[in-house]
């Protein structure tokens, strides 16, 4: 088994949680001299973007106003983080 390195995640109420990586996995998504925890944070943005919209536009019935909203708030999030709108990232549109 490889060797792992503990990280803490803390909420904003100080709620934590912590997940276990191999360093080797941080060293293969590094781009240039990223710190780790801002390798784990755009993989975390990545993964409820890329959830979000699977639900939000793949959802039989629709979605509330409210997670519509929210949907189009963390695209935004996205957008501003990695400078390209997640549409294009995924490489399709609705």
């Amino acid at each position: 088994m490889a060797d792992t390195e503990t990280f803490t995640i803390e909420g904003p109420e100080g709620e934590t949680d912590t997940v276990e990586l191999p360093p080797v996995m941080l060293e293969l998504m590094r781009d240039g001299d990223e710190p780790d925890a801002q390798i784990i944070a755009d993989i975390v943005l990545q993964a409820f973007a890329q959830q979000a919209h699977a639900r939000v536009h793949h959802a039989e019935g629709g979605v509330s106003n409210e997670v519509e909203s929210a949907n189009d708030t963390l695209e935004e999030l996205f957008e501003e983080r990695f400078g390209i709108s997640l549409s294009e990232a995924m490489g399709h549109q609705h």
